[in-house]
């Protein structure tokens, strides 16, 4: 042959479809046998197992310190998987991560990222076996599995781990190998651990009777699985789909606002990604009725998404939106695909927990085997000890008439009848074990060894006994490491379909407008309910903030406005003033100054419904009297009056030409006039004068008298000195019309006499004769039973005088 012939290259021709089929079917055995699906009997993928067993052998336990993660992936990947750091730091930091597995394995300190952000880089993290990584590794010292080459043939590593829970069903898995892919969700491990113990004692159980134990997923942020008829398909046949849904409750998120509070999401899914999606949802129409969206989650109090609604908005049908277009909501499919005696098999809820089992129960019976050939090796060595000992003399004797080892060895097996491991054990003794003490040890050893050996013995001969063990073995770990389920199931449920950008835009998320009541007490209470029965029978015993100052009966697409003492009108929509749970239950309203956030200082005079007639009448404490047209800002709080400095409101009504007003003054007078006298207003007018006050005297309180009704004034007086609260003074009653009317801006007649304690009226009301009394606190109060003259003293009261209204009826 030439050299030309020779240096030529060597062109082999192959059939490429050949070739393509035969690479492609070793490329798919590598990823599905060594990569992407986990074993059925440990529930772990090679890099995860490798971990864990990896992390053992460094003796990274939970009772030692963290190391360094670069560390960790280091020796992983030197000794037993040879591939990309990242892969083997992702598989170590989903293991870290409490929100994806149920039971975490492993232990993290530092930065392994959260539902929206990556981990921090492996030379920053920290890490360590959790308690439940030990129990993955527990008893592989005792020959319970099989150990197989690693990559190099250099070392050995498990083929499988020992895993004293069912780690598969409680951490669930997921995965995409080649034609095939695998996810499971996570389940609470006491319950996984009662129906693996039924199954164990039961095993013609159905999967009817084992979800008795294990209902459903427990997913590790919580949620609520809406309707449970994928999950049972699952159960069953191994392939399902179940729908989550966040957690949410519709709260007051400030003083005036409702909003949508979201305490937790559907698995694997972020605040971040749901905030995003709100805010797409908006600028594209499809949400309606959304003001704002925070996110308050922390460290301390978790999860904690406020959705603000603006005013007027049902909060359920925003809801039914937000499932819609938002992660609110979302779908699991469950597709348990797992390895089977090295095999990719879809597996029921029976299967998967057979298949453990049986994992389970050969673990423990080569444990058993392990520690009772250990015990007999052991009472062995024992037994030659205590005859050595009963022949110490003897045995010094042969040792030293020996010229070898191996002559004293043959020796001391011939004249004590020793096995050769007797023999040498002896030999290799030292003195000062042969003692008395150490015989009394030694019998002491060799009856306990004798009872573990029988035990042992009674486990491997049984199988009753051995399954027995191990369902104690799940027990203990139930009771040790369990907790109470997180996840919610509804079992059934209105599904929420899915509709287009178009007819969302046509949905009307506006509160129906529907009749309702709002109740304004005299103690400063409100609330709404949407009947108000006026023919039904008051409760027999009156209880607190019972006295009723206001019934409107309005829509629920009405506006309301409050009146405040400081001259400000705060524009509410009736829909966000909270519900009565029954029309004569006051215990669930809330007080207006609280709902509106008021200071202390402020108080709430009056509440009216908005419209084109509400012509209302206010009066101050320095005898301003002002009537303001309906001319109402646009606003969500604005001046209603302009106060002079140091000024004040003390009451506020709805009035007409044909009512009268009514000022009381601390230093007890009255005034009665036409309300006709006062002309109508603009918002920012001063009003006029009232009432022509005496040096130092202030009103305490403005009223309107309605035209047509039997009025009353109501009076009570104690000593200025004393403290707010405490002197009850007295009080009395007298019919208005002993009054004399007046005109505008004069002085008043003296309406109660003070007797030698008392020198100023501490409380002064006009209004309608059915009146009832509340002390400061809201708890009823009694008024004198008959009249008094206009300028008589009052009665001794047994109480303070808070404020006053009509029966609630």
């Amino acid at each position: 042959m030439s050299k030309e012939l020779q240096n030529e290259e060597r062109i082999v021709d192959i059939d490429l479809s050949k070739e393509m089929q035969d690479s492609f079917l070793e490329y798919s055995y590598s990823v599905i046998y060594a990569r992407a699906l986990p074993d059925a009997r440990d529930g772990l993928k090679p890099v995860h197992r490798r971990i864990v067993y990896q992390m053992g052998d460094m003796g990274l336990r939970p009772d030692k310190g963290h190391v360094k993660s670069a560390r960790v992936v280091g020796e992983v990947m030197g000794k037993l998987h040879p591939h990309g750091d990242s892969a083997i730091y992702d598989a170590l930091v989903r293991m870290a991560q409490p929100f994806s597995l149920r039971v975490p394995l492993i232990d993290g300190h530092g930065n392994f990222g959260s539902l929206d952000d990556g981990p921090a880089a492996a030379r920053y993290t920290e890490a360590k076996l959790s308690q439940a990584s030990m129990l993955m590794n527990e008893g592989l010292d005792e020959d319970v599995v099989d150990f197989k080459p690693n990559y190099d043939a250099q070392l050995t590593e498990p083929e499988v781990l020992p895993a004293a829970f069912p780690n598969l069903l409680v951490n669930g898995a997921s995965g995409i190998a080649v034609g095939m892919a695998t996810n499971m969700p996570p389940h609470n491990l006491r319950e996984v651990i009662n129906g693996a113990i039924f199954l164990l004692n039961n095993p013609d159980a159905t999967t009817k009777q084992l979800m008795k134990h294990v209902p459903g997923p427990d997913l590790p942020n919580g949620g609520i699985i809406m309707g449970l008829d994928g999950v049972i398909e699952a159960y069953d046949t191994g392939r399902g789909v179940f729908k989550t849904r966040a957690r949410v409750s519709v709260e007051s998120v400030s003083p005036r606002k409702l909003g949508i509070v979201v305490t937790e999401l559907p698995y694997l899914v972020g605040p971040e990604k749901v905030i995003e999606k709100i805010k797409d949802g908006v600028n594209s129409k499809k949400l309606q009725g959304i003001a704002d969206v925070t996110d308050l989650t922390d460290r301390t109090n978790g999860l904690r998404l406020v959705i603000e609604l603006k005013t007027g908005f049902d909060p359920q049908t925003v809801l039914d939106l937000l499932y819609r277009f938002t992660p609110m909501e979302d779908s699991f499919g469950i597709n348990n695909v797992a390895l089977v005696d090295g095999r990719p098999q879809t597996l029921g809820l029976r299967d998967m927990l057979g298949v453990y089992l049986a994992h389970r129960i050969t673990v423990t019976r080569r444990r058993s085997e392990n520690r009772l050939g250990k015990k007999q090796a052991r009472l062995h060595l024992v037994e030659g000890l205590l005859i050595a000992i009963l022949s110490i003399d003897e045995v010094i004797q042969v040792i030293r008439a020996s010229d070898e080892v191996d002559q004293a060895r043959v020796k001391l097996m011939k004249v004590f009848d020793l096995s050769e491991i007797q023999a040498e054990y002896i030999l290799e003794l030292r003195l000062r074990r042969l003692t008395k003490f150490s015989k009394i040890e030694l019998e002491s050893e060799k009856k306990s060894l004798l009872e573990e050996i029988k035990a042992l013995k009674k486990i491997l001969g049984s199988d009753e006994a051995l399954r027995e063990l191990v369902a104690k073995e799940l027990q203990d770990v139930a009771d040790k490491y369990g907790d109470d389920r997180r996840t919610t199931l509804v079992s059934n449920y209105e599904e929420v379909r899915p509709i287009t950008t178009a007819k969302a835009a046509s949905i009307n998320a506006e509160l129906a407008d529907t009749p309702c009541v709002i109740v304004f007490t005299a103690s400063g209470m409100v609330g709404k309910t949407n009947v108000w029965d006026t023919t039904a029978a008051p409760p027999s015993k009156r209880k607190k903030n019972d006295a009723i100052k206001n019934v409107i009966a309005t829509t629920t697409r009405s506006d309301l406005g409050f009146v405040t003492s400081t001259g400000v009108m705060h524009r509410i929509h009736v829909g966000d003033v909270p519900a009565l749970s029954d029309v004569f239950d006051l215990s669930s309203m809330v007080s207006a100054s609280s709902f509106l956030g008021l200071p202390k200082s402020e108080k709430v005079l009056n509440v009216f419904e908005l419209n084109d007639s509400t012509s209302i009448a206010m009066g101050t404490a320095q005898g301003v009297v002002k009537r303001v047209s309906a001319d109402f800002a646009p606003k969500a709080e604005f001046e209603i009056i302009s106060l002079k400095p140091g000024d004040r409101l003390v009451g506020a009504d709805l009035a007409t030409d044909d009512d009268e007003f009514v000022f009381i003054t601390n230093d007890a007078q009255l005034l009665r006039f036409a309300a006709k006298t006062v002309r109508p207003q603009g918002r920012g007018a001063a009003g006029v004068a009232g009432i022509n006050l005496s040096d130092g005297a202030e009103a305490i309180t403005f009223c309107v008298a309605k035209a047509g009704m039997q009025n009353i004034a109501v009076t009570a007086a104690n000593s200025s000195g004393s403290l707010s609260g405490t002197d009850a003074g007295s009080v009395k009653w007298t019919p208005l019309s002993e009054f004399p009317a007046k005109g505008r801006a004069t002085g008043g007649v003296r309406a109660h006499k003070f007797i030698r304690t008392e020198d100023q009226l501490y409380f002064g009301w006009a209004g309608p004769s059915e009146a009832i009394a509340l002390s400061a606190d809201g708890k009823p109060a009694e008024l004198p039973a008959e009249p008094s003259k206009r300028d008589a003293s009052g009665s001794k009261s047994a109480g303070t005088i808070g404020s006053i209204g009509h029966r609630l009826s």
